[in-house]
């Protein structure tokens, strides 16, 4: 299996994949207004060459589009004692087309992505973990945090 960093002719892949994802919530009022926004953003990172994106896909082996992909940012926030620099990762956007599961794609695609948050300084990363992927995650060394997580959505 090959695993590559995503460029801007992804985007559009990489948005339906995320509506693969984002379908497993529970999210009431959906629409795909948030498409088009979504994939601007994407084209317009992907193509920065001193990127704070990580984007890493597979490729379906019958050349038609991505099969799996994940997503990472880096933030720079204030250092702390266990994290000086302040420099860390978020991971996201870590899915894999259903008929393309239980092959590793997401497990090759996450490898990948903390290896590029390692090259840049990265000493920590936090993501939000579904069910599903859980267990993906804490074989790859993610625990739960003893930081409660709270969000305000501002209208």
């Amino acid at each position: 299996m090959a695993i590559r960093q995503a460029v801007p002719a992804d985007a559009g892949e990489l948005i339906r994949l995320r509506a693969i994802l984002l379908r497993t919530f529970d999210m009431p009022g959906w629409n795909d207004d948030w498409r088009e926004p979504a994939r601007r953003t994407l084209v317009e990172q992907l193509g920065r060459p001193a990127a704070t994106l990580g984007a890493f896909v597979v490729d379906r082996p019958a050349g038609d589009g991505l099969a799996a992909c994940a997503l990472g940012q880096i933030e720079q926030r204030l250092g702390n004692p266990a994290n000086p620099d302040g420099r860390i990762g978020y991971v996201y956007n870590v899915v894999t087309d259903v008929d393309m599961r239980r092959r590793g794609y997401s497990r090759a695609c996450m490898e990948a992505l903390l290896e590029w948050f390692r090259e840049r300084g990265v000493r920590a990363a936090d993501l939000r973990a579904s069910a599903d992927g859980e267990a993906l995650y804490e074989s790859l060394g993610f625990r739960r945090s003893h930081e409660p997580g709270m969000r305000l959505t501002i209208s």
